[in-house]
Parts: structure tokens; C-alpha cells; sequence
């Protein structure tokens, strides 16, 4: 028990402890992530291992017929959208079977070009699983299943067992993905399932497409307004590239110059001239139509 002094230090103390654990609720319940809370990309060097001249291949038809089937590409809004509720059981005992095959994989084994398409398939995959098995559900971060008293959403729960390992979506993302291919276009490919997110593709990822998907996320997230877009003389880009600064240059500087990459002409032209502040928002509501 702290007990106060004759100037009331013991109880501004406590007071300060309050209101820190109060507004910390208060951010942690408002959705607002600093920069400084998005995962580092720190690698699993167990997954660093591979073969560059495996003959082994995954079939990932089945979660490419999923996608052809549930993936809307053409809403009003510009974001693909996920038929959640029109998924039937037959396809919900497909898309368990395909996630039960991945488990049998073994990862180390594969070329390297194999491995990120395994990859961001089985993030996709998973994340769309875990919103059917909690479906309805108006944000992915009511999905409560992490571990820790302040976390929100699904990514911290070891869903998965790979060659032993017990993974997580944010493993995927966070000590694999992003670490062991620094490729900052890995941020187009996996999909949170929320409408701030770059689109879920109507197509799985192989070796042979992955290169291509990647060029066209960008340039669709990009140019679109969750992207970067403006309000008077403020521009407002997506909280992607404030959590994950360090993957566009670690500046703001570096991410004009990556948004100048896909930017459309009138984008690019405003970009070039900016000298403002930038925004960051996010729109955490589920990708459904």
C-alpha cells in the first residue's frame, strides 16, 4: 500500500498509474496502434532452411477454387469481398482439409519460390477459417483468442503445427514472411480479413503467379483511397505503412518514394509536390459485402 505524503506525492503517484492504465484500455479498446506496438520482423531461423532443387510441389487447387467461389472482385467499393456467410459445409470441410494437408508439409524441404506461396496461402487460408469458425463477427480483432490480458484479435494463437512447430499468424508474417524474404510487397499478399487490408485475391499463390499478384496488390492498394488519398491538404495514408515503416524505407520519406513506385499519374503528381504532414487510418471491420 503506497501511503501518501504530507505534499500528496504517494497519491499523485497512484493517480498517474490510474490514468496510465486507464488511457492505455482506452487506445487498447479504440483500436489505436502505435508504430511502435507492430511486430518487429524478427526470423525463426528453423524456417530459413531449403532445398533449391526440390522436386516437391503443393496443391493448393483447393484453396484456389475457395477463393474463385467466395471472392467478390467487382463490389462498388473497390475492395474484394469475402461471401462468409454463403460458405457451405461441404466447401467449410474442404478449406479444414486443406489447412490439415499444409500441416503435412514439409516446409524445408521445398525450393524457395515454392515456400513463400505455401506461405501467404496458408496465412490467407487460416485467417479465413478463423473468421468462419467465430462468424458473424463485425472485426477479426473481436476474435479474442491470443494469449495475454491486452491482446485483441487471433494473430498470437498457435493455430497450426508445421515439422513440429507450433505456429502462429503472426509467426507467418512476422519471424518468416517478412524477415526471410524482406520484401515489402508481402504487406499486398497476406489479408487480415478487414477492409483497410490490401485485397484477398480470387486466385492462390504458386510459383509461377506470385511475382505478377504481388506487382498487381500494390498497384490496386496503392491507388486506392484506404491506400493514400487526400482530404483538403492532408494526406492519409493507410496505418500499413505507419506500423511497418520500417519495411518502406524506415521514413516517411521511404514510403512516398514506395507509393511512387505504383502510384497512377495523378497520384504520383500530388505525391511529388507533397510537403505536409501525412495521417494514418484503418478500417478494421470485416471484409464481407
Amino acid at each position: 500500500m503506497t501511503r501518501a505524503s504530507p505534499d500528496g506525492t504517494g497519491r499523485n503517484m497512484l493517480t498517474r498509474i490510474g490514468l496510465s492504465l486507464f488511457l492505455s484500455v482506452q487506445i487498447l479498446s479504440l483500436g489505436v496502434v502505435p508504430a511502435s506496438a507492430a511486430p518487429a520482423a524478427e526470423p525463426w531461423s528453423f524456417w530459413a532452411a531449403s532445398d533449391p532443387v526440390g522436386k516437391v510441389r503443393v496443391d493448393h487447387d483447393p484453396w484456389d477454387r475457395f477463393l474463385k467461389k467466395y471472392v467478390v472482385t467487382n463490389h462498388p467499393s473497390g475492395i474484394n469481398r469475402v461471401r462468409y456467410a454463403s460458405v457451405t459445409p461441404e466447401d467449410r470441410k474442404a478449406l479444414d482439409a486443406y489447412l490439415a494437408r499444409l500441416q503435412q508439409v514439409e516446409v524445408t524441404r521445398l525450393p524457395r519460390d515454392e515456400q513463400r506461396a505455401y506461405w501467404i496461402n496458408l496465412y490467407n487460408a487460416l485467417t479465413v477459417s478463423v473468421v468462419l469458425t467465430h462468424y458473424p463477427v463485425k472485426s477479426i480483432r473481436d476474435i479474442g483468442i491470443s494469449p495475454g490480458i491486452f491482446t485483441r484479435g487471433p494473430w498470437g494463437a498457435k493455430l497450426m503445427t508445421i515439422q513440429g512447430q507450433k505456429v502462429s499468424l503472426n509467426d507467418i508474417e512476422h519471424r518468416i514472411l517478412r524477415p526471410l524474404w524482406k520484401d515489402n510487397r508481402i504487406h499486398y499478399a497476406v489479408n487480415c480479413a478487414s477492409l483497410g487490408c490490401p485485397n484477398l485475391q480470387p486466385a492462390a499463390y504458386t510459383p509461377g503467379n506470385t511475382e505478377t499478384i504481388l506487382e498487381m496488390g500494390a498497384r490496386e492498394y496503392v491507388n486506392h483511397e484506404r491506400g493514400a488519398r487526400w482530404e483538403g491538404n492532408r494526406l492519409y495514408l493507410s496505418s500499413i505503412y505507419d506500423w511497418f515503416q520500417a519495411d518502406f524505407g524506415d521514413s516517411e520519406e521511404g514510403v512516398i518514394l514506395h507509393l511512387l513506385q505504383y502510384a497512377e499519374p495523378d497520384l504520383a503528381k500530388k505525391l511529388k509536390n507533397f510537403h505536409g504532414k501525412i495521417s494514418y487510418d484503418y478500417d478494421w471491420r470485416i471484409n464481407e459485402p
